[in-house]
């Protein structure tokens, strides 16, 4: 049995075509029905987000359960395969192993270190749980993929460090003040960076929003999104010592923050500290008030500076990321391959055992007339004989667990004994 996952992501192909073969969450039970209908499918999976469509399953054979799998596709979607097939990536066994841990590490996302991945690998797989499209060897895989994609984050910086421009002002807010719980924030134009600022310094405890725009309407429309409140244009002066943290974002061509207000606004405020963020083109406030005691001016250059060092920090981490997880990799490609050999040997103990009966049966007959304790001892001896044959075949079978050519071995075996393993009957076609 192998593991298979056949997918396409951000990475191999645009919007346009991932849309057209993902799954609602509505129609997901269905689809794993469907999937595992399939001829060789044994085990199911459908992880569907808006940056990924992947399909893991188990089926005997990797070239013939990744037809299978892009034959559902295409019938399920009603698209001919050349519509999808060329963005298409086909994983199969370690590689397959390797690329489910690395999702649920987040070093297959779009921005590395991301979150929301595991929460929606795990989602998809409790899905299929439900639909009972799941056996022995992907709830192993899935409940492992869980676990490396926790000790990754809790072990190593991937998903510290912000890499938006929002979570950076966010971030550097906190290096600020620390606790922002009891913090006010004035808001000055309302345009769409301003307002992912301020959601950010709301969802992360900030005490109050104050807005102010030339368009005093457009003020009261942002401020409601907050519960905040809308204060005169021409009273920005007066609501600046009100605030600790200042977002500007204006079309203004000229600096609607000088140097000597803001250091007036920082002596009234007692020196309390003042973390101004400076998000137009051109800049509202005077390069100057950087050098202000207690004033921490940051433009949309700086903020881009700071994601950009995260970025390469968390580019540092996922390196040691991918060392952490090779080995986890292995030891589960050695599990998988141990199940394989498993039933190669209790096939061929089952070969032996009924050549033995047969043969102790017509022996037995000839002999003729022996006690009990006889025909015992005759029984073990051919016991014995059995034991012994099979014992070094064995061992040398689970020896070759972690080997790449495992495979061949057990094929070997197979064709020498004449075995037939269960469930091959049903995967022949």
């Amino acid at each position: 049995m192998e593991i298979i996952i056949v997918g396409l992501s951000h990475k191999t192909a645009p919007v346009e075509i991932r849309e057209k073969i993902s799954f609602p969450e509505h129609k997901l039970a269905d689809a794993l029905a469907r999937l595992c209908s399939r001829p060789g499918i044994e085990e199911g999976v459908i992880l569907s987000t808006c940056n990924r469509v992947e399909i893991l399953a188990c089926a005997a054979q990797r070239r013939l359960g990744a037809e299978q799998i892009k034959e559902f596709i295409s019938c399920y979607h009603e698209l001919p395969r050349d519509d999808f097939e060329p963005h298409l990536y086909i994983h199969g066994g370690e590689q397959a192993i390797r690329h489910i841990f690395r999702v649920a590490c987040s070093l297959d996302s779009m921005v590395v270190g991301e979150p929301q991945i595991l929460g929606q690998l795990k989602a998809a797989y409790q899905k299929a749980l439900e639909s009972r499209s799941t056996g022995a060897i992907l709830n192993n895989l899935f409940n492992k993929a869980f676990s490396v994609g926790k000790k990754v984050r809790s072990e190593t910086g991937i998903a510290k460090n912000a890499v938006s421009v929002s979570f950076a002002a966010v971030e550097l807010a906190r290096k600020i003040f620390g606790d922002l719980n009891a913090k006010v924030v004035l808001v000055i134009g309302t345009g769409e960076m301003s307002e992912l600022v301020a959601q950010h310094l709301v969802s992360n405890g900030v005490k109050q929003v104050l807005v102010a725009n030339r368009t005093h309407s457009r003020a009261q429309e942002f401020a409601a999104k907050f519960a905040g409140q809308a204060v005169p244009y021409d009273d920005l002066a007066r609501e600046l010592a009100r605030a600790d943290i200042v977002i500007s974002s204006t079309g203004a061509p000229h600096f609607i923050l000088r140097h000597e207000q803001v250091a007036r606004v920082i002596q009234q405020r007692k020196y309390k500290p003042m973390f101004f963020i400076d998000i137009a083109v051109p800049r509202d406030i005077d390069p100057k008030v950087n050098e202000i005691d207690n004033a921490y001016l940051y433009d949309i250059d700086d903020l881009q500076s700071v994601v950009q060092a995260n970025i390469e920090e968390r580019r540092k981490e996922a390196r040691v990321a991918e060392q952490m997880i090779a080995g986890d990799v292995s030891r589960f490609a050695a599990w998988l391959s141990a199940l394989e050999v498993v039933p190669v040997v209790v096939a061929l103990r089952r070969k032996m055992e009924e050549i033995r009966r047969r043969e102790l049966q017509k022996t037995l007959k000839r002999l003729g007339g022996l006690s009990e304790k006889e025909r015992q001892a005759v029984e073990a001896l051919s016991s014995g004989i059995v034991n012994k044959i099979l014992h070094q075949p064995t061992v040398a079978l689970k020896g070759e667990a972690d080997s790449q050519e495992l495979r061949n071995y057990l094929d070997v075996v197979c064709r020498l004994f004449d075995l037939q393993i269960e469930g091959e009957k049903d995967n022949a076609h």
